[in-house]
């Protein structure tokens, strides 16, 4: 039987069941329970906003969002966002689902850090982001029942440092290639804990461009 927390059903397919496996064999306990959490804010935003979304495809999209932030679906030179992305349509096709869902689940991972436009986009894209923006920023927290919250994380618990510990992972997962946060957020990151870090500047690349004027 699925499981149900906050009035959530966890899918039970074949596909969650082995990105479930999947995921908890590749992550940590901090990463797995945030991956999770995402899941049950995006499906309760979901639920509240109105929107008809496919709950497998919102699974796959929260489950693989940080997937990136791992050794082993890291690459040397890409955004972790777009490495998670990778991974996921990766595993989505050798389950044979059509390529539109893949490339929303796609999307959605890829979109997962730049705010301001996934909340514009397809259901399963923009709930990831606001799953995400609620475990990590606190976004729309108090939209969201102290009894939702309470239970969610009686499944998928936060730890006590949990702020400062996910930073620590988004560093870990990022600093050998920092040319990737150019323009993200993840910039943020890196001036934190990197104190060899230089932050790219827009301006700077447009002045000292090749064009003569």
């Amino acid at each position: 039987m699925s499981e149900i927390i906050a009035g959530v059903r966890v899918p039970d397919s074949a596909i969650a069941r082995a990105v479930t496996q999947l995921v908890r064999d590749t992550e940590d306990d901090l990463l797995y329970n945030h991956s999770r959490r995402v899941f049950f804010w995006a499906a309760l935003t979901g639920e509240r906003r109105g929107l008809k979304y496919d709950p497998e495809l919102l699974y796959l999209g929260a489950m693989f969002h940080d997937m990136g932030l791992t050794e082993k679906y890291s690459s040397p030179d890409l955004r972790f966002e777009v490495d998670g992305a990778n991974a996921a349509r990766e595993f989505m096709k050798s389950y044979g689902v059509p390529e539109r869902d893949v490339e929303d689940v796609w999307t959605a991972i890829a979109l997962h850090t730049t705010p301001g436009i996934p909340e514009h986009m397809r259901p399963t894209i923009a709930l990831v982001t606001a799953g995400v923006e609620m475990d990590v920023l606190g976004i729309a927290y108090h939209d969201f029942t102290h009894e939702q919250r309470h239970h969610v994380c009686a499944h998928h618990p936060r730890e006590a440092n949990f702020k400062e510990n996910i930073i620590d992972h988004f560093a870990n997962g990022i600093i050998k290639k920092p040319l990737t946060t150019f323009g993200n957020v993840k910039a943020d990151v890196l001036a934190l804990k990197d104190m060899n870090y230089m932050r790219g500047n827009f301006c700077s690349i447009i002045l000292g461009s090749a064009w003569p004027n």
